[in-house]
């Protein structure tokens, strides 16, 4: 295949190179900027932060970023594919992140404005209130597993908030980085508002370290979480970390075994399993998990075939690197060194792209990465608890803490377990998903702050109490 160079301007650190994982064909490499080209860009993106605050209306903020739902709308297949081909996922799946992203905007758009109206506080001035007010430059670091998703997530409640948003994208993602800026430019933002860095990773450190930055937004991995927050706390700006998850999904006796199976086929298979929020660990009553294995089984064995992501028919998509199917094989086969069994899958498919059988494996202990690691991939572990006290501690014993969810019919015991569930969020009869309605974000190695709804709009801001006499 021919490559294609997309030269940017600025003198090259490195190439970007996008692959695309269902067939390991090279789609194009992008040059790298130096740090005077970046550096030009951070300052016009704080110089730029003046204007928009301060001169350009929460109203009028709210109107473009609906244009920005068209746009979307209107370039979805485009958009999607784009997705597909650099990342790998399927045409249906990344097609239904587009609209979740236009979703997402039109309803920080109608809420934006609430969410950061001056708050009246009773004091015993004449007058007392709590206003929302930006900080200026914001960088977010995100990955590729939901190239669009993530950034809407930070880039959206940022500039309704009046700040400005540089982006660093995952180097294999550089096609959609570039693409994500267009949509804003399409939807008429001014130049600056909203811009796709194109660096590495080892130039991150010197944008925190910008005096026109003055907060951070990542997601990622735990050490990428530590190593930003690091640099950050060294700068004294804000962060917010959304990290890795091992989410439990807890299965007591009396649940409806039929739709936790057809619940468990999405949250953990959706995006080929490579979502920090899908359920990891299916911690399954003693009296119910031999039928809850088989059940697993067949659904997986009978639903998943292998075939281009484009395809609408396809249901089995590539992971989005080699080396991330072999890390994740690594880690299967070291549990499996240590005592699990693998029911199903457990290997790379033999055909052309970075495609893995969906796995369950079982007989885990707490001495296995399939006990206490990620699983950032299309592999199910099944652990049996003897009661809900004992499935809790299980849920509890790792130390990421995102989401999980509890399948009963009663629902005070659910609703008591969920509280003590150690995580962002508890889904009662439901996988764990994020909604822009409602807060999103970790506890313990899973981060720290909130995205989505009021409280995520809110981290970039500068909550001011204003006190007159």
């Amino acid at each position: 295949m021919c490559t294609v160079i997309f030269y940017l301007k600025g003198h090259p650190n490195m190439v970007m190179q996008s692959i695309n994982p269902a067939n390991d064909t090279l789609l194009g490499e992008f040059e790298t900027w130096d740090s005077e080209i970046l550096d030009d860009v951070i300052t016009q993106a704080g110089y730029m932060f003046s204007d928009w605050s301060k001169l350009t209306p929460i109203e009028d903020r709210c109107t473009m970023i609906k244009r920005v739902a068209d746009v979307l709308r209107d370039d979805s297949d485009l958009l999607a594919e784009l997705i597909t081909l650099e990342m790998g996922k399927t045409f249906v799946e990344a097609s239904a992140e587009i609209e979740k992203c236009a979703m997402l905007c039109e309803f920080y758009a109608e809420n934006g404005p609430g969410f950061l109206a001056d708050e009246p506080v009773e004091t015993h001035a004449k007058k007392s209130y709590v206003a929302y007010l930006p900080l200026g430059v914001i960088l977010g670091v995100m990955p590729w597993n939901y190239p669009f998703w993530q950034v809407f997530r930070f880039a959206v409640p940022a500039l309704i908030a009046g700040n400005t948003a540089v982006l660093k994208h995952a180097s294999n993602v550089p096609q959609c980085a570039l693409a994500l800026e267009e949509v804003f430019r399409k939807a008429g933002f001014p130049d600056y508002i909203f811009t796709s860095l194109m660096i590495t990773s080892e130039q991150v450190e010197s944008v925190i370290r910008h005096p026109f930055v003055k907060g951070v937004a990542l997601t990622g991995s735990e050490h990428a979480g530590r190593t930003v927050a690091s640099i950050a706390g060294s700068e004294l700006k804000k962060v917010v970390l959304e990290l890795g998850g091992s989410d439990a999904f807890i299965v007591l006796d009396d649940a409806d075994i039929n739709a936790a199976i057809k619940a468990a086929m999405t949250g953990r298979f959706q995006n080929m399993g490579q979502s920090c929020i899908a359920a990891k660990r299916f911690i399954v009553d003693q009296t119910l998990c031999e039928g809850f294995i088989e059940q697993f089984k067949t659904a997986i064995e009978n639903h998943f075939v292998a075939g281009d992501p484009m395809d609408k028919t396809t249901t089995l998509a590539p992971m989005a690197r080699q080396d991330l199917l072999d890390e994740l094989h690594e880690q299967v086969m070291e549990s499996v060194d240590l005592g699990a069994v693998i029911v199903t899958g457990g290997y790379q498919l033999d055909r052309p792209g970075y495609y893995y059988a969906p796995t369950i494996l079982t007989n885990v202990s707490s001495n296995m990465p399939a006990y206490n690691e990620e699983f950032f991939g299309p592999v199910a572990i099944v652990i049996k608890a003897t009661e809900p006290a004992h499935a809790l501690g299980i849920a509890n014993a790792v130390d990421f803490g995102l989401a999980g969810s509890i399948w009963t019919r009663d629902m005070a015991t659910a609703e008591t377990m969920a509280r003590g569930m150690e995580s962002g969020a508890t889904f009662i009869n439901s996988y764990s998903f994020s909604d822009p309605r409602m807060p999103f974000g970790g506890v313990k190695n899973s981060g720290y702050g909130r995205e989505l709804a009021q409280h995520g709009i809110r981290e970039f801001t500068n909550i001011k109490a204003i006190w007159i006499k």
